[in-house]
């Protein structure tokens, strides 16, 4: 019996791998699905908040605007400010153990799930919010006072004109950031999600085989890297085929 029990065992790495693999397909196909849940739900919400705070640093206070407009816009700007250089300057597995710990510590019942999205949110919000100000600072200034010359408001010129071109811009910073994301959730094994790198902790603690199950996730998450990177070079070349966007004196002759 022993010895068709030792015929059984793999020899070699390659065959754990293959062994655990199969043993365990659905904890890994779990494991993926909770990655790709949290990254990209938590990435799309960040990339969303990060315009709105990129726009709103990029806002321009006039010296014909009255205090209150000036003190309100000054204070918006400066708790964006400070919301975008804590998440900068510090590490997201913190982030994730303060966010979960101190929620639940306020006695506000928040998921697993839920609490690794906020904080892939939170992240990606502050990062993106930086890139876009880059990106609207990247424009040629002189686009956005022709569309106000042509009557626009600042807001229509913003998003008919300005953001467009940015758009293009940061699309690569976009992928970037979603491919870290991706791979950054491994960090949030801290708080108990059941993703990619918790899933191989498991497995490996069955067999003691680390090596093998965390070269397992080490594939799967190269072959989800590349795929969603190929997606955003395909968008990427589709836009740089649009060489003209919608002009402001375009939509001036449509009024």
């Amino acid at each position: 019996m022993m010895g068709i029990l030792a015929s059984a065992t793999p020899e070699n790495s390659v065959g754990w791998m293959l062994f655990l693999a199969k043993k365990y397909m659905n904890s890994f196909w779990k494991g993926t699905w909770i990655t790709l849940y949290v990254a990209v739900l938590g990435t799309l919400i960040g990339f969303v908040m990060g315009y709105l705070i990129g726009i709103v640093q990029d806002i321009r206070v006039n010296r014909e605007d009255s205090i209150l407009k000036r003190a309100v816009v000054r204070l918006i700007k400066l708790v964006c400010e400070i919301y975008v250089e804590i998440f900068r300057d510090t590490p997201m597995i913190v982030q994730a153990m303060i966010i979960y710990y101190g929620l639940r510590q306020a006695d506000v019942a928040i998921g697993i799930p839920a609490a690794g999205i906020l904080v892939t949110v939170l992240n990606t919000g502050a990062y993106m919010a930086e890139t876009v100000r880059a990106g609207i600072g990247s424009i040629d200034n002189g686009q956005r006072e022709g569309a106000l010359a042509l009557g626009m408001s600042p807001m229509l010129a913003m998003f008919t004109v300005v953001l467009p071109q940015a758009f293009k811009n940061i699309i690569p910073e976009m992928a970037n950031l979603f491919l870290t994301n991706l791979k950054m959730t491994s960090v949030l094994n801290v708080i108990g999600l059941s993703e990619l790198f918790m899933t191989a902790k498991t497995v490996a603690g069955n067999y003691y085989k680390y090596f093998e199950s965390y070269l397992i996730i080490a594939v799967i998450y190269f072959v989800l890297c590349f795929f969603f990177n190929k997606i955003f070079l395909l968008i990427e070349k589709k836009l740089a085929l649009k060489k003209d966007y919608i002009l402001a004196v375009e939509y001036m002759d449509n009024q």
